[in-house]
C-alpha cells in the first residue's frame, strides 16, 4: 500500500522526465494545507531561478489574516508573483509541473494567474 504522498510523487515522475527531455525551465507547484509554493527551475534542473510562496512575510501581510495562504485567492497572488519574478530572471517560456496534484482549485488558479501575467506554457 502506497501512502498518499508516494502516489502523488509517482504521478509526478513521468511529467518530470518528459519536461527534462524538453530541456525547458519548469514551473513547479507544491501545495500544503496552509500554503502554496511555486518555483521556476532551470532547464537542466539544477538551479532555482525564481520562487514565490504564501510563506513569504510580505505576501502574508498582503493577504491579511494569518494563515490565509491555503485558498484559491492566495494561489492567484502567487501565480502573478512567480510570473513577475521569472520574467525578471529572463524566463518567458516554462513547462508547468503540477507535481502530481490535480489540475483543479488552487493549482489551476496559480497556473491561470501565471499565464495572465505573461508566462507562456
Amino acid at each position: 500500500m502506497m501512502t498518499k504522498k508516494e502516489q502523488r510523487l509517482r504521478r509526478a515522475r513521468q511529467t518530470r522526465i518528459r519536461i527534462a527531455q524538453q530541456g525547458v525551465a519548469r514551473l513547479t507547484v507544491n501545495r500544503t494545507n496552509l500554503h502554496i509554493y511555486a518555483s521556476v527551475i532551470s532547464g537542466c534542473g539544477t538551479k532555482v531561478l525564481a520562487a514565490a510562496s504564501t510563506a513569504e512575510a510580505e505576501v502574508r501581510t498582503a493577504l491579511g489574516a494569518a494563515g490565509k495562504g491555503g485558498n484559491a485567492a492566495a494561489a492567484v497572488v502567487i501565480g502573478k508573483r512567480i510570473a513577475e519574478k521569472a520574467k525578471a530572471a529572463g524566463v518567458e517560456k516554462v513547462a508547468f509541473d503540477r507535481a502530481g496534484f490535480a489540475y483543479h482549485g488552487r493549482v489551476k488558479a496559480l497556473a491561470e494567474a501565471a499565464r495572465e501575467a505573461g508566462l507562456q506554457f
